[in-house]
């Protein structure tokens, strides 16, 4: 899906390019239903603990989010202009790699039926830093990139303090990680204004159902593999430990 320059510059103005990942909602057709009650209803009992639809969202969740961060760093790979943004491509790359073979993992554990394809709001995402180039890609990319793993931080910390269901928590615990290590190359490129991602965060827009919806995979069609490059296998995606919990040189005297 491809859009205009004229669009993509359009979608950020006045803040009106606003990321919903955490009011994303998935038709019930795959298992999630759109309402706020029920969603700590049990929808199988597994030996990993129950399963909610709470739970399930979740896990559709972060591999959408996969489906179109993951194409955002091969695209930063090609076409970011510093090397900042090519360790952004990488850590990204590598970070939605391990965390979609956990969700297909999952998919096949828990009977969850995944995405295949991002939705349309995240494939204009996708399009809009596609439209640009030089360093306004690499504004655009990380304006878009830094608002989608602020965004989604609420929600990883409401399923890892409630799921009772151990391979949810994993997960968690694993998105949660990756998306602090993002959120930290992603600053490093000095590109993110916090103002406006702040702002992007607090104040999202109302978007139609169907624009937030991942598509449902065909049937019969396989899942999408976002394999970890080879020349990545071994790279080190590690959140980081805060500056102030580093080990102090000691004062020396004159």
């Amino acid at each position: 899906m491809r859009i205009s320059r004229s669009t993509a510059g359009t979608a950020f103005v006045g803040g009106a390019m606003i990321l919903t990942l955490t009011a994303l909602a998935y038709p019930s057709m795959l298992g999630v239903q759109n309402t706020a009650s029920g969603q700590d209803r049990i929808i199988a009992n597994t030996q990993w603990g129950p399963l909610t639809e709470a739970d399930r969202d979740f896990v559709v969740r972060v591999r959408a989010a996969g489906l179109w961060e993951y194409p955002l760093g091969q695209m930063a790979m090609e076409k970011g202009t510093t090397p900042a943004m090519k360790e952004v491509a990488k850590h990204l790359l590598v970070g939605h790699g391990r965390l979609d073979a956990s969700c297909r993992k999952l998919g096949t554990d828990l009977g969850i039926t995944l995405p295949n394809e991002p939705s349309p709001q995240q494939q204009q995402f996708v399009a809009t830093a596609e439209s640009a180039s030089g360093k306004e890609f690499d504004s655009t990319a990380v304006t878009i990139m830094r608002v989608a793993h602020g965004s989604i931080f609420p929600t990883i910390a409401k399923i890892r303090a409630t799921t009772r269901n151990s391979l949810v928590r994993e997960l968690a615990d694993q998105t949660n990680d990756t998306v602090l290590d993002h959120i930290t190359i992603l600053e490093k490129t000095g590109l993110v204004n916090h103002e406006q991602v702040a702002f992007q965060i607090t104040a999202p827009a109302k978007l139609p159902q169907d624009q937030t919806t991942p598509p449902p995979p065909q049937a019969g069609a396989p899942v999408r593999v976002l394999p970890v490059p080879e020349n990545l296998k071994d790279f080190q995606t590690v959140a980081p430990n805060p500056s102030f919990a580093q080990p102090q040189p000691s004062p020396t005297t004159g």
